[in-house]
């Protein structure tokens, strides 16, 4: 199994970035896909998820502003992000929860497979 992340850059603060994420090998059409970034000498931390059911969960920080989603058959997961700012420079990994029904979305450890992470550099 296989997580290609892509679509990362260096942009100014309230610009857009889309990122997307997709899987090779098996299929996750049940599978919570994620999203988490991590900042330099910080730890990973929970971004966005989706649940197979269709429902969404984003952090505090992100809310409002990004917004992920899937292709139809769940291969492919993205992440639009909007208004971005300094605060958002990262490095941003996608990654799945392959159980059906899933764990706590926001643990890393909820999470079975890890892209090779993508990264986001915002400037003030």
């Amino acid at each position: 199994v296989q997580l290609q992340a892509s679509g990362g850059g260096l942009v100014q603060a309230g610009d857009s970035l889309r990122l997307s994420c997709a899987a090779s090998g098996r299929t996750f059409s049940r599978s919570t896909l994620g999203w988490f970034r991590q900042a330099p000498g910080k730890e990973r931390e929970f971004v966005a998820a989706t649940r197979y059911s269709g429902v969404t969960y984003y952090s505090d920080s992100v809310k409002g502003r990004f917004t992920i989603s899937t292709d139809n058959v769940r291969n492919t997961v993205y992440l639009q992000m909007n208004v971005l700012k300094p605060e958002d420079t990262a490095v941003y990994y996608c990654a799945v929860d392959s159980q059906v029904y899933g764990r706590d979305v926001y643990r890393v450890a909820s999470y079975d497979y890890w892209g090779q992470g993508t990264q986001v550099t915002v400037s003030s």
